[in-house]
């Protein structure tokens, strides 16, 4: 079964070993390095269809540094991804995914937190114009557009943030509620046309600041945004490094008890995480996860969870 998995942090990790930062690895090979749960090889042998990429710059990079490392990882999203391997196929605008042959894999360029511009929005055109197509305001912390997850503050969004997600819905660009404080949830479910949860569980089986409560799982499902769970165990058990496949079903079963059935998908995280599922600790082995869910849901509706409902989405759906 094919998947469409939301978010992994690849590209933060392949600039780590090119600044030799990572584990002193010096340039990861992308085709087949252990060290990244979605390397060509396991995204293959996962039957993954479309894979999104986030840029991610991390919160110690100093503010005038952060659009020239947004910038690096861009460009070894070409040099390591596009342009070395012909199977992997760069997805600029929704409709190219119909474009797609049997053995490619489409990659979506993602953007985890306005960071990275400030409050320039030219450079956030310029964004768009890389292929950018979902915008996550923040990472934990606050910036200029929104406070984060974990700010004590947690305030909504900032004037410039709600101009950010008008900017995102004229793009058709999807607005990502994953790392937004409750305040700012709200503000995004009020201003996005296109909301996404790229890697978000529920609240109610698991009580953590990065998941979704059941009034804002709800509003997602009346928005017609979409829910892609998460593969993170402190965020499928509380306060817990491990956990089973069987855990995260708890979270997928919540989700359709409140009427997600046709927004829920996957969203692994993989390659930002350090501990794992057990038997889903990369890639190659989603087909471990699709077995399990087909003991417990139709045929249909596992096919919904890790691809349909994404293809079925009316951004995606549309000729945008």
């Amino acid at each position: 079964m094919k998947i469409v998995d939301t978010h992994c942090d690849a590209l933060l990790k392949l600039q780590l070993s090119k600044r030799g930062q990572f584990e002193n690895q010096l340039s990861l090979d992308f085709r087949t390095a252990s060290e990244l749960q979605t390397n060509l090889v396991r995204l293959t042998k996962g039957n993954v269809m479309l894979q999104f990429f986030a840029i991610f710059v991390p919160p110690h990079v100093p503010s005038d540094e952060k659009w020239q490392h947004a910038l690096e990882q861009i460009d070894l999203f070409h040099t390591e991804i596009i342009n070395k391997n012909p199977q992997m196929k760069h997805i600029k605008k929704w409709n190219e995914l119909t474009s797609l042959k049997s053995g490619e894999i489409g990659a979506v360029l993602t953007l985890e937190g306005a960071d990275v511009f400030g409050n320039d929005l030219m450079k956030l055109r310029q964004l768009y114009r890389f292929g950018v197509l979902s915008v996550g305001l923040t990472w934990n912390n606050a910036n200029l557009c929104a406070d984060g997850a974990e700010e004590p503050r947690g305030g909504g969004l900032t004037l410039l943030g709600k101009e950010v997600v008008q900017l995102n819905n004229n793009h058709s660009v999807f607005t990502d509620v994953a790392h937004a404080t409750v305040n700012g949830f709200w503000d995004i479910i009020e201003h996005a046309e296109y909301p996404i949860a790229s890697h978000c569980n529920a609240r109610a089986i698991c009580d953590h600041p990065r998941n979704l409560d059941d009034d804002q799982i709800k509003a997602m499902i009346t928005s017609n945004g979409l829910i892609h769970v998460v593969f993170y165990p402190p965020f499928i058990r509380k306060d817990k490094e491990e956990a089973q496949i069987d855990d995260l079903l708890k979270h997928i079963d919540h989700i359709c008890a409140l009427g997600g059935v046709q927004h829920i998908g996957f969203g692994s995280d993989f390659d930002g995480i350090s501990n794992f599922v057990a038997g889903l600790e990369d890639a190659a082995l989603y087909p471990a996860l699709i077995e399990k869910l087909l003991h417990y849901y139709s045929e249909d509706e596992v096919k919904g969870f890790s691809y349909q409902n994404f293809i079925n989405h009316h951004l995606v759906k549309g000729s945008h």
